[in-house]
């Protein structure tokens, strides 16, 4: 029996019941199910989740909004499941902190094959022997592989795990250029459909975090044409 604690929030029992039974199948039994965004915050105050899966119409706050207040509290991966497929509403959806965008009518296998992917990957980096996972210090900013944790000019800031994944890759590879497809490749995995603008719109939250002016990034530059590199800034600048 899997012992993750799965959220799924949706306004539309049956596909609540379909997602829980395939789950089920799956082995995972710690799975919680909201109608509203209100049950689902009253649900994360008893209990902590591994994963959530959220639609984005619900019926008393926009899932965006709740996908935001989520993300204040905890750092868990979040899938958006919805009917609106447009770029702008999945921009949104990562803009607010989601890590993952499902568009329905979906496969629900895949989407089964997508938590497991994320439930995966977050074992392995809470796994992952302290004495393997060294720190990776910049100056002004630094990162924590064996804790999940990043710390910008000496304060710990909270950092969703695409995103951490997504940082910890290009600090691992400096001054060495990726296009965006790679970097999909390298963080998502091939069990993902998304695109490339995926990548844009965690790239673009990672330079609110780290650079002093994002609209002119030093650290994590783009390479027109060609695609993203990173410069390790010097020790002693502050963001």
């Amino acid at each position: 029996m899997r012992q993750e604690h799965l959220l799924l929030v949706d306004d539309e029992k049956g596909i609540l019941t379909m997602i829980q039974k395939l789950l089920q199948k799956e082995g995972f039994q710690r799975i919680a199910t909201a109608a509203s965004a209100g049950e689902a915050l009253r649900l994360m105050e008893l209990h902590d989740f591994d994963l959530a899966v959220l639609d984005v119409m619900l019926p008393d706050m926009d899932g965006f909004e709740l996908c935001r207040e989520i993300r204040s509290r905890t750092n868990m991966p979040i899938i958006f499941v919805t009917a609106r497929s447009g770029d702008l509403d999945k921009v949104m959806g990562l803009g607010f902190g989601g890590d993952d965008y499902v568009t329905k009518p979906f496969n629900p296998l895949e989407l089964v094959a997508r938590i497991q992917a994320h439930l995966r990957r977050e074992r392995f980096y809470k796994n992952q022997p302290a004495v393997k996972s060294k720190a990776m210090n910049f100056g002004c900013f630094r990162i924590d592989k064996s804790t999940g944790q990043l710390f910008i000019n000496g304060r710990e800031t909270p950092c969703p795990a695409k995103e951490f994944e997504l940082l910890t890759f290009l600090c691992e590879h400096p001054n060495q250029v990726f296009t965006a497809l790679q970097l999909y490749d390298q963080v998502w995995g091939t069990a993902f459909t998304g695109d490339e603008k995926t990548v844009v719109i965690h790239i673009s939250r990672l330079r609110k975090k780290l650079e002093s002016n994002p609209s002119n990034p030093q650290i994590i530059i783009n390479m027109r044409g060609i695609g993203y590199r990173f410069i390790p800034p010097e020790m002693g600048a502050s963001v």
